[in-house]
């Protein structure tokens, strides 16, 4: 009852408003760099956004293909991003004798600099709309899953073309979950080699108490170094570093990778996510964060090999549940609705419009209403999570590949088509460690959720755990395996279907075993519930094209992306939160808590503290509209000079999946003038600043 009467009151007032919803209000907005509202920035902030200012920044931001963000920030290849971007490389380098994340790590010079095992750096060399001919591959009378097929199909022609011409990583990217393709073609390095972090504890001070806080007190940095033909790369663009940094009020952009949003999706959909995909995801992270306190529990090592792994479970844990929180929250969902019938109505009130776009919504219900019939199994065997390690990745991967390879490119799955054979590859035969004893407990817990999840008498599931228990059969899985050996993973590969077909391997075994299901549960997902999105998501996109034309972004694609706000803090709980923090309110709140873990510093920091300038700015926050996939991304002023580094988003910014509220909504980045300080008067680090601020 509570809930009609708000939806009553909200509709009253957004129809007075007679605008949509999505059209981007204040300073919301993830940009496409071929559709920047540049309009609305000089309108509000007085600043011409010119083609030439969009392009020195375009070359000088990095995609780290690990999930991050990145810039360029010096003219011999040196790159900027988090702490938190780079962590499983410094975990992989690391040795119990030897932690860098324990010790921080600074290369003084080239040689002293290590090779990062895996890493892909992409740079946008530019952007192509190929929608007419993605959308021309549908025929008059195709299934919705027929058109999917046919527009994949048309999507790996494009790549591959693309590829074969211009040697660039081509990717095409699905916006507006339908409504336009764009083809993104990248400059791919993989000569990757760690210059500088700080140690993991100033890198994370205050831990998951503070994380999606604010005020925050982090060096959460990173430098590496990109290299092409062993030598540092040249790039043609990147950022200098600002030396009098921002203030309170000045405009600032955030050029970076976001993840992915929801915004646009429709309200039956986010029901859906709220109801059963996401407390799903939650009951398994928290299966995740418990399994790993206790492997932690064990010993150092211990914990040194599974910080990285709990860190992210941690953050997921919070990301999620501040997800359900906001779809639970009934003023954002009646703001969805209203948003939503408006635009229904106004398609109505139109018998061609109708015609062509009134049933999309209706169709997307359906698809997510059959959803929980079979989602439960799709998260395990399709999306596998029932078989946390990485050895049954590679697993999966190398059957597939087999499989893939004979069919013609069209018809492969996307991760196995020739335009990214490379990247998959590169991912294939690392040498990253893996450690049995870590790798048995992680397995043993997720074949332990597959049971819960689906029941232990589950034809698929007694199959697997072959009448053992989860942790007997991890134990012979890990053990079993020869997949630790890259030479081994080279020689499967290159044996093709009869090798994978005669292997005896264990972890081949399951994944063979396990694969038809897979796929069969993959193609269904593809067809009742993508292609379905595909045909409909692309109607209700036209729509608001022909109401709102180029003010509409799209969601997020972990591709380049520009947003822009204010230096500005917020009001909290009936109190002004201020946007800047100091070097010296680092200090005082390890007082505070009597250093206590998380809030315990480094003994290098204690050390020297009397020669660090305590009043430098540390963090601060930003209206810039952002979300995970962003972290690393540079924070820059109108001079395309560098002024931040985002690290993390607020709490209220969780929602920032369907939604984007100005008031409250922030960016939260480390200050460049604290990250020249902490080079110079933690670390000794000249030589590294002074290539950075010279």
């Amino acid at each position: 009852m509570k809930f009609r009467k708000l939806l009553c009151a909200l509709v009253l007032a957004l129809f007075s408003l007679q605008t949509l919803n999505f059209t981007a209000l204040a300073d919301e907005g993830m940009w496409t760099f071929n559709n920047v509202p540049r309009a609305e920035i000089k309108k509000k902030y007085g600043f011409d956004v010119t083609d030439e200012w969009l392009k020195k920044v375009q070359l000088a931001s990095v995609r780290f293909n690990n999930g991050g963000s990145g810039s360029f920030v010096s003219p011999h290849g040196l790159v900027l991003t988090n702490y938190h971007i780079v962590e499983d490389i410094v975990n992989e380098v690391s040795t119990p004798q030897k932690d860098l994340a324990k010790e921080g790590f600074l290369a003084r010079t080239q040689s002293e600099e290590i090779k990062a095992p895996s890493l892909e750096l992409n740079v946008l060399m530019s952007i192509e709309d190929v929608t007419n001919r993605v959308n021309g591959a549908v025929k008059a009378g195709m299934s919705d899953a027929e058109s999917f097929a046919a527009r994949r199909a048309e999507t790996a022609a494009i790549e591959g073309e693309s590829t074969k011409a211009t040697g660039l990583r081509s990717d095409v990217i699905t916006l507006y979950q339908g409504g336009q393709y764009n083809l993104y073609r990248y400059k791919k390095y993989t000569d990757v080699r760690l210059v500088f972090v700080p140690e993991f504890q100033a890198a994370f001070f205050g831990g998951d108490p503070d994380n999606f806080n604010f005020p925050r007190f982090n060096i959460d940095m990173a430098l590496v170094r990109v290299y092409e033909n062993d030598q540092p790369v040249q790039p043609p663009s990147f950022f200098k570093w600002s030396i009098a940094g921002a203030k309170e009020g000045d405009l600032v952009f955030v050029t970076g990778n976001p993840g992915s949003t929801a915004r646009l999706n429709t309200v039956a959909h986010l029901q859906e996510l709220r109801d059963t995909s996401i407390p799903i995801i939650l009951r398994l992270l928290e299966r995740r964060e418990a399994m790993l306190k206790k492997y932690m529990g064990l010993g150092a090592e211990q914990t040194r090999r599974a910080q990285n792994e709990l860190n992210s479970v941690q953050n997921s844990l919070k990301v999620y549940r501040g997800q359900v929180a906001g779809l639970k929250d009934q003023k954002l969902m009646a703001t969805k609705l209203i948003d939503e019938q408006l635009l229904r109505k106004s398609i109505a009130a139109n018998p061609d419009r109708q015609k062509m776009y009134g049933d999309a919504w209706d169709a997307i219900a359906k698809a997510h209403q059959g959803l929980p019939s079979y989602i439960r199994e799709r998260r395990i065997f399709d999306q596998g999570n029932g078989f946390n390690t990485a050895l049954f990745g590679i697993a999966r991967t190398l059957v597939r590949l087999a499989d893939e390879s004979e069919k013609p490119n069209a018809q492969r799955l996307p991760e196995f088509t020739d335009a990214r054979r490379a990247s998959l590859e590169l991912a294939l035969y690392s040498p990253a460690p893996i450690h049995d004893d870590f790798d048995k407990l992680k397995l043993a817990d997720s074949l332990g959720f597959m049971v819960e999840l689906l029941g232990a008498d589950q034809p698929l599931v007694k199959q697997i755990l072959n009448g053992q228990t989860p942790e007997a059969r991890a134990n012979g899985l890990i053990e079993g395996t020869k997949l630790k050996d890259p030479a081994f993973r080279k020689e499967l590969a290159i044996g093709g279907r009869e090798a994978i077909e005669s292997s005896t391997d264990p972890m081949i075994v399951l994944a063979r075993t396990i694969d038809p299901k897979a796929r069969e549960l993959r193609k269904r997902y593809e067809n009742e519930v993508t292609g379905v999105e595909r045909a409909n998501y692309s109607k209700i996109a036209r729509a608001r094209f022909e109401t709102e034309g180029t003010k509409l972004y799209p969601d997020a694609t972990f591709t380049l992306r520009l947003s822009y706000g204010a230096v500005k803090g917020y009001m909290e709980n009936g109190k002004k939160v201020a946007p800047f923090t100091t070097l010296g309110g680092l200090y005082d709140r390890a007082t505070q808590f009597k250093s206590e873990f998380p809030y315990n510093l480094p003994s290098r920091w204690l050390e020297k503290k009397s020669a660090v300038d305590l009043k430098t700015p540390f963090n601060f926050v930003s209206t810039d509209d952002i979300i995970g996939g962003n972290s690393g991304s540079p924070t820059i002023n109108q001079k395309g000079e560098l002024v931040g580094l985002i690290f993390d988003g607020n709490i209220q910014s969780l929602v920032g999946d369907f939604i984007y509220d100005e008031s409250v909504n922030r960016a939260i980045s480390v200050d460049v003038r604290a990250m020249n300080e902490v080079l110079r008067k933690v670390f000794n680090a000249n030589e590294i600043a002074d290539e950075l601020t010279k």
